[in-house]
């Protein structure tokens, strides 16, 4: 089965019964400012009435909630399903700036009498899916507009002055970047023109990658200390250099405390941490890997950790996230986090990993600051790397893009990451390609990324999409910071970063297609 029967499939399974999808007008509600919701139900099954149950203190709602009725205002002809869609509104009142407003909908089913809620046809309110909106979360912080992102793979980036790279045998090893080899590249980076660094997860953890955290609270000893990460943002700060952590909510390591006591008692606090299908062995996990559990965030005490967790870190002086896998928890849990976050530091930086298509994406606007641009990713790669895609088709995508979206909406732009092949490699190793994709990235709306390594010519041998070959690790190779580092190519890059920097009506004005 191809994509397109993939998510003709999926889009087909999904649409019976009742859909929201956070269809909210405004998207960003401002103080005071009445919510309009929106919701579709499918023209097969029939409701005696919606329901809107919503809460405005952070508590989760329930049936004993304060709940307002929905209106039918039309209807909506579905050639997907060759039937019409019924469209549902409630109106809710405006409320004061750093309001939470966490809201469930549900339909009474005149077949079976039971209540139905969106979107995940829970026949319960407790399993309902959970949305939210922050009062009052329109701006963005300013810095972030005018943000240039160099990320770094840490264990691959550099080990430090007189070290050398280990070799472990495996390409999923550790190699031995370190936090202190990261300080000693401030200056690099500076010099670079970058105005921000995006780093790979930090906290103690068994693999290289250390999306798999067992401590929150400690910087794995393999990367440094703490004092070494407290150290890395002093220096960077002090070079104008902002720093963002890469945190993961949705799952964290089998060896974490809170597993390894539920696991052992039932009546363990930690129990309903997570998604139990056979207890103490089997349980949800990310992507079926037994050493990562997914965590129950619809479960205030596990919430409410991670979000401590998150502000501890911005008191530290962090100065933003980007969020891994966002679209495995809620938006709900989304939107508290935001005001988390908000609290302790207000111009924090926010973005996020969701690759579900822009529709989806677009319901993160109030949750997220942002969220990387995958689709300008791709679209970059298909036409500068592989030119399957002309410059008309190209052009046209910018334009549906960059409307589509909210515009509140912040999208990081990138040519390549950590989790896909590096863009030199897809494009043939044609350094040409490499040069003029990444002179239109840099002429763009989005905050650029510049994955380290994409600017000194680095490359892989065999595709990520080869099983044989370690997968992700292939485009995670050390850097070379001997004779093989490409200087003309980085001072390309640097050239570009300053005309960026210098002239922001490149990036910030009115963009216009001229076809010579």
């Amino acid at each position: 089965m191809n994509h397109f029967h993939e998510r003709l499939a999926r889009q087909q399974a999904e649409w019976p019964g009742l859909r929201h999808e956070m269809r909210c007008t405004p998207t960003n509600p401002e103080p005071g400012q009445p919510i309009t919701l929106t919701v579709l139900s499918a023209g097969q099954q029939a409701y005696q009435e919606l329901r809107c149950w919503y809460t405005l203190d952070g508590s989760r709602p329930t049936l004993a909630s304060p709940s307002l009725p929905l209106r039918q205002s039309g209807a909506e002809w579905s050639l997907l399903e060759w039937d019409y869609r019924a469209v549902w509104e409630v109106e809710l009142p405006g409320q004061p700036a750093g309001t939470l407003l966490r809201y469930r909908l549900g339909g009474h089913d005149l077949g079976s009498g039971r209540w139905r809620f969106a979107d995940n046809e829970s026949e319960t309110i407790a399993d309902a899916t959970p949305f939210a909106l922050l009062i009052g979360a329109a701006d963005r912080p300013a810095w972030a507009h005018e943000a240039i992102v160099y990320q770094i793979f840490l264990d691959r980036f550099y080990p430090g002055d007189g070290l050398e790279w280990r070799h472990p045998g495996t390409i999923s090893g550790i190699y031995g970047g370190t936090l202190r080899g990261a300080i000693q590249k401030l200056d690099y980076i500076r010099d670079l023109g970058c105005n921000a660094i995006w780093l790979s997860p930090v906290f103690a953890s068994p693999s290289h990658h250390r999306y798999d955290a067992y401590d929150y609270y400690t910087i794995d000893p393999v990367l440094g200390s703490n004092e070494d990460f407290l150290e890395l943002i002093e220096q960077a700060h002090a070079r104008g250099i902002r720093i963002i952590m890469d945190f993961v909510a949705n799952h964290w390591s089998h060896l974490h405390g809170t597993m390894q006591e539920a696991q052992k008692d039932r009546q363990s606090p930690y129990y309903d941490w997570y998604y139990w299908i056979d207890w103490p062995h089997d349980y949800h996990t990310f992507f079926g890997v037994m050493t990562m559990p997914k965590l129950n965030l619809e479960h205030e005490p596990a919430r409410q950790y991670l979000y401590e967790c998150a502000q501890h870190w911005l008191r530290q002086g962090v100065d933003g996230f980007r969020l891994d896998h966002a679209h495995g928890p809620s938006i709900d849990f989304w939107a508290g986090f935001r005001q988390a976050c908000r609290a302790v530091k207000p111009d924090c930086w926010l973005f996020a990993e969701v690759t579900e298509g822009a529709e989806k994406n677009r319901g993160y606007s109030n949750a997220m600051d942002g969220l990387c641009d995958f689709l300008l990713t791709d679209a970059l790669r298909q036409t500068f790397a592989q030119e399957a895609w002309s410059l008309g088709q190209f052009e046209n995508f910018l334009r549906n893009n960059n409307g589509y979206m909210t515009p509140h909406m912040m999208m990081p732009a990138f040519l390549d990451n950590h989790d896909m092949n590096r863009f030199l490699y897809a494009a043939g190793d044609d350094k040409a390609k490499l040069r003029l994709a990444a002179l239109v990235l840099l002429t763009l709306p989005g905050p650029p990324i510049l994955y380290n390594g994409t600017e000194s010519g680095e490359n892989q041998e065999r595709s990520i999409h080869n099983n044989d070959f370690g997968i992700y690790e292939e485009a995670r190779l050390p850097m070379r910071w001997d004779e093989r580092f490409d200087s003309d190519l980085w001072g390309y890059f640097q050239r570009l970063l300053a005309i960026r920097r210098a002239h922001p009506v490149i990036w910030h004005g009115e963009r216009e297609a001229v076809w010579l």
